[in-house]
């Protein structure tokens, strides 16, 4: 499986070297999708994580619209699913309330690529539907050649997309390597505030339609799928938001916002 996005432009193009993950075996995986006016129906988007019953974590890059096209919502969020097309009463769909970019995130340069959504209703946790904790604290750098893993339904081929979630184990690159001439260049930068992860040999990576989904390496939540060039190209890796660069932020945005409904209520 590969899962790619670019900033810039719109997201690569195929998955590769990636398998079928355990039916809900990641069942804190949120599948973003929009309302196509033309095939009357939902289509995958982005990936996201659930990190708690009323919030997902994206990336700020995919284009989350709030309103109605049709008569349908323009965005649903669906957890619990393995597949997307098929019956799965595990699944849980709802609503967007509200979405809170990162306020400094950059189209340009791929920073502070971060994005909380708000659930109109609470997920009912279970078997199939549960939290991705958050880092507790500020996690070092993974050290290069770290083992981490991805997963998303984002594109198998040019033609057709993954109906089931896939993974795809990959390994830390050093920002250095990842911003020399043979690589990034510079083009964009590979900031402090990002993790640059991929396969030497082009076996595996991550593409379209995985963009927001999670990053963990030793079962721990360190990165958001952001940006990259090329899919499974190992001169262009995937860049991925540095999760614990922006825990205060998470904290204080989904604070205020509990905040500020507790004050409506008094009135």
């Amino acid at each position: 499986m590969a899962i790619y996005l670019q900033i810039q432009d719109d997201h690569g193009d195929e998955i590769i070297g990636g398998h079928d993950a355990v039916p809900h075996s990641r069942p804190y995986m949120a599948s973003l999708q929009k309302f196509d006016e033309l095939k009357k129906q939902y289509e995958h988007d982005c990936g996201g994580a659930l990190i708690n019953r009323k919030w997902v974590l994206t990336a700020a890059h995919c284009k989350t619209e709030v309103g109605t096209i049709g008569g349908k919502r323009k965005l649903q969020v669906v957890l619990g699913a393995h597949s997307l097309s098929r019956y799965e009463s595990s699944k849980q769909i709802f609503h967007i309330k509200r979405q809170i970019p990162h306020p400094e995130f950059s189209r340009i340069t791929g920073e502070n690529d971060i994005k909380l959504l708000e659930l109109e209703n609470n997920a009912m946790t279970n078997n199939d539907v549960n939290v991705l904790k958050l880092p507790g604290g500020m996690v070092d750098d993974p050290k290069p050649g770290t083992s981490c893993f991805v997963a998303g339904w984002g594109k198998t081929s040019k033609v057709f997309t993954s109906d089931t979630l896939q993974e795809v184990t990959i390994e830390v690159i050093d920002r250095k390597t990842c911003n020399s001439e043979d690589y990034y260049n510079h083009n964009p930068e590979v900031t402090q505030n990002m993790i640059c992860a991929g396969d030497s040999e082009g076996r595996g990576d991550s593409c379209a339609g995985d963009s927001g989904g999670p990053l963990l390496c030793n079962g721990t939540y360190v990165g958001i799928v952001s940006f990259g060039k090329r899919c499974a190209d190992p001169k262009k890796p995937g860049v991925y938001t540095f999760v614990s660069k922006y825990l205060s932020w998470i904290w204080k945005t989904i604070a205020m916002q509990a905040y500020n409904m507790t004050n409506e209520k008094l009135y």
